[in-house]
This record gives C-alpha cells, structure tokens and sequence, in this order.
C-alpha cells in the first residue's frame, strides 16, 4: 500500500508559527512521524509540502498516475478557499482523509468551511502531528467506503 500525505500552505514552518495553536514539534518531526508510522504498518509514505494550490493539485492528480491507494491532506488555509483541491481529489478517487493539527471547529468563523471535506472519508482534528497517525492507520485498515 502506497500513502501520499500532501501538506499545504505554511505547514513547512511546524515549530516556529503560532506555537500555541500548532504546537512547537516541527516540520522534520512531522514528516518523521509520518515515515515512521508507515514502517510500523507495512506502507509505502511519500510526503509533499507546497506553498502553491496548483502545485497541491498536480500532486494529486500525480497520485491517480502513480499507484496511490490514500491521502492524507491538511490542505492548510485552502482548506477553506480552493475548490481547485476539492476538484481534483473528486477526479482522482483516492480514499482521502483530511487533518488538521489545530482544533480548526473553535477557531475563526472563516475556518468553519471546508471545501476539501466534501471529498473526504474522514475529518481528524485538533490532534496535532497524532492526527496523522490516525489518518495513516485508518486508510491502511481500509476503514473507507468509496
């Protein structure tokens, strides 16, 4: 099994933003996490980060291409802005989970939209870097329905 966690916007800066809403781990630990969870299970984890919304959307749609069984997104601010990311995990069909470190129901108004949600199985949130795990572990157990 092949898992692809993709990470939006400012993730890359885990550790160094906002410590009291992200945490102080940072972004080296949560891939680490990541990598190592997969070890634990027997799955193939390929990690990406980008600042860019097309650039999160060539990943996914190279996912489709590329012998991907799951992803896991924390699609950062586009999480509530890009129907671009909504349209192409909807393309793809790759069981997804989306994360988010903070607890993104208590935080700003704006922040109650998630558009990427749509295509989603799951939603974890307010875990911090665990949050992961657990999208790891659930699509590695196949708890999806597609």
């Amino acid at each position: 099994m092949k898992i692809l966690v993709i990470n939006g916007p400012n993730i890359n800066m885990l550790g160094i933003r906002e410590k009291h809403i992200y945490g102080s781990e940072n972004f080296d630990t949560l891939i680490e996490t990541c990598r190592n969870t997969g070890e634990k299970l027997g799955v193939d984890i390929e990690c990406y980060q980008s600042n860019h919304e097309g650039d999160l959307v060539d990943k996914i749609q190279w996912a489709y291409f590329n012998g991907v069984d799951g992803i896991v997104i924390n699609p950062g601010a586009y999480t509530h802005t890009s129907v671009a990311i909504l349209d192409a995990v909807k393309a793809v069909s790759i069981p997804t989970v989306e994360v988010h470190i903070s607890k993104v129901e208590d935080r700003e108004d704006f922040r109650q939209i998630s558009y990427i949600r749509q295509a989603c199985y799951r939603t974890i949130t307010g875990q911090g870097i665990n949050g992961y795990v657990m999208a790891i572990e659930s699509l590695a157990k196949g708890e999806y329905k597609l």
